[in-house]
């Protein structure tokens, strides 16, 4: 049963989501600059802050997690340290990818992608992690997939944008299931660290010059700390109370607002199969969350009741 008192925990899940759905604002801002530079001052700028962050408050937890790897057993160290690898990779992908279909195929290709991502994280999970999957779940991701096939026959482009930029976030997130020994904001500047360093050899041989533009400069501090480290933050919080499941509807957000800033804010004109798409993907984000939105509202009826 939800208790009331987990309702700023709710707020925290949902200012983070409502933050990235309008991410795409202080992107556009940036689209006069290539989605790689825009991406390594990102990650830069981000390593920079998240790393004074720890360094001023999270030393402790920062020691453990070096003990912890420290003694950990040889064969176990080096398979942790290829899933941080390989989740760093995952997660600078899928940075890069929104950042180019935000500012060169479309937003509504991006915001897409987040409401196709659960769905994606749930059949990793039935394969990779044999994870069950009930009957109820089977037939929202069949729905999920027939409205895939829908958008496609209106751009394959933009589908295919979508279907990356979610699947390679999907991996990301199975991969985190693996490491739950490390603390989740030391593993996010690892993460970073890992893709400051896989960064460095194009910031290099790039043949761009140094942004010097205050409005670069700015927009990018914005996108590192308001768009980046606190929406992750407060994700850590919610989930002190929340579970995964009621996150992952909250979670839904995201795209409901990018769709509204695509519409309102940049003028992006839907036509019939991506609304026909999308009305299938929420009948399918429904019914493959249905226990869940079940349970929530029989514990606001239990609350009422108390």
């Amino acid at each position: 049963m939800i208790k009331l008192g987990a309702f700023k925990y709710y707020i925290a899940g949902v200012i983070a989501f409502v933050v990235w759905g309008a991410f795409a604002i202080p992107l556009k801002l940036l689209k006069d600059y290539s989605s790689l530079q825009i991406l390594q001052y990102r990650i830069f700028t981000a390593l920079i802050v998240i790393a004074l962050f720890i360094l001023i408050g999270g030393r402790s937890k920062l020691k453990k997690d070096i003990t912890f790897f420290k003694n950990t057993p040889k064969k176990e160290r080096l398979k942790l340290s290829g899933l941080i690898v390989l989740s760093s990779i995952l997660l600078m992908s899928n940075w890069f990818t929104f950042i180019y279909a935000v500012n060169h195929v479309s937003l509504t290709s991006a915001a897409f992608a987040y409401m196709v991502c659960p769905l994606i994280t749930a059949f990793g999970g039935f394969f990779i992690l044999k994870e069950h999957l009930t009957l109820l779940k089977l037939i929202g991701l069949g729905i999920a997939l027939v409205s895939i096939l829908l958008l496609a026959t209106g751009s394959v482009k933009e589908v295919l944008w979508s279907i990356g930029i979610a699947s390679v976030y999907a991996f990301y997130l199975i991969i985190q299931r693996f490491i739950t020994q490390v603390d989740k904001l030391n593993m996010l500047a690892i993460n970073l660290a890992i893709s400051a360093l896989i960064m460095l050899p194009y910031f290099f041989v790039a043949n761009e010059a140094f942004p010097i533009a205050p409005l670069f400069w700015i927009t990018i501090f914005i996108i590192a700390l308001v768009f980046t480290l606190v929406p992750l933050f407060l994700n850590l919080y919610a989930l002190i109370e929340l579970p995964s499941s009621t996150l992952g509807i909250i979670m839904y957000i995201n795209p409901i607002i990018a769709f509204l800033v695509a519409f309102f804010y940049f003028d992006e004109h839907f036509h019939l199969n991506q609304l026909l798409a999308y009305g299938l993907l929420l009948i399918a984000i429904v019914i493959f969350n249905w226990g869940v939105i079940l349970g929530l509202l029989n514990s606001k009826k239990r609350s009422k009741h108390e």
